[in-house]
């Protein structure tokens, strides 16, 4: 640069980058925030989350029961860190109903023991897992063994063709398909009839989570005299908040705020069994 030179820009520069500042920065608040997002009609800032109108204690209690439970405080707190109004939405009568409501808009996150599965994942976002549980079977003992007709249960299970309950419209409805191929496989409304199928020997074995089946056993310990647990130490479940689509940025935010406030630690069976029993006086 020459001796000299005068570098001080124009007046008609300075007023002309001035403007710019002020068109482009509420063009980048609206593309890369997603807090415009979250206001609905009638300009109210509102946290919509999904969770089905059932309980499933100590994640969430029934709907018309208090709001209480581990994803019930997580959205009130992720709720509270975006200065935004909490509404709960408890139409949902299935899991899968809840991730399709944040598919469709009707809701921003489904906090509620979501799972994490391939199809579901092809709806929605997921946030990082905050907890993991192992698969599990629960089967008649009588039953069992007739199957098994001297056989290790593990090889029973390994390669099963039995008649196998799932609960419709969830994620072991999916996982079933996988993990048992050659299985029959049963849908069933709910979880309690599922269980009296076991009772009943009408199939071999129902199939969930580890920990809603250990906490079978603590609500009715008078189970075990019919029925045997089988834990699957190599199948996880993997539980996260469910994100709409269209918000990648509020997916990118319940990552964080699960960073922040839980570290690498994800909650799993035996915790969880410990809560349900303090929150029982069990």
């Amino acid at each position: 640069m020459a001796a000299g030179t005068d570098i001080r820009p124009s007046r008609r520069a300075v007023i002309g980058g001035a403007a710019a500042l002020v068109v482009t920065r509420p063009a980048f608040a609206q593309q890369t925030g997603f807090l415009s997002d979250l206001s609905h009609p009638e300009g109210q800032r509102l946290l919509r989350v999904a969770m089905p109108r059932f309980g499933s204690p100590p994640f969430f209690e029934k709907a018309g029961d208090p709001d209480a439970g581990i994803d019930v405080d997580m959205a009130r707190a992720v709720a509270h860190a975006l200065d935004l109004e909490l509404v709960f939405d408890r139409s949902a009568t299935t899991f899968d109903e809840a991730v399709e409501q944040i598919a469709r808009g009707d809701a921003d996150l489904a906090v509620c023991k979501l799972s994490r599965t391939v199809r579901r994942g092809r709806l929605i976002l997921y946030s990082r897992p905050y907890a993991v549980l192992n698969h599990g079977l629960i089967t008649n003992r009588v039953r069992f063994a007739r199957l098994a007709a001297g056989h290790l249960a593990d090889d029973v299970v390994r390669d099963f063709r039995g008649d196998l309950g799932v609960i419709a419209h969830s994620s072991f409805a999916e996982f079933a398909a996988t993990s048992f191929p050659n299985a029959k496989v049963r849908e069933y409304s709910d979880w309690a009839a599922m269980v009296d199928a076991v009772r009943r020997e009408e199939i071999d074995m129902a199939y969930r989570d580890d920990f809603e089946i250990k906490k079978l056993m603590v609500d009715d310990p008078s189970l075990t005299v019919v029925a045997r647990s089988i834990t699957l130490t190599d199948r996880t479940d993997t539980l996260a908040i469910g994100v709409r689509p269209d918000m990648a940025h509020l997916a990118s935010f319940a990552d964080l705020f699960l960073d922040l406030t839980r570290g690498d630690e994800m909650m799993k069976t035996d915790t969880i069994i410990a809560r349900y029993r303090a929150a029982r006086g069990a």
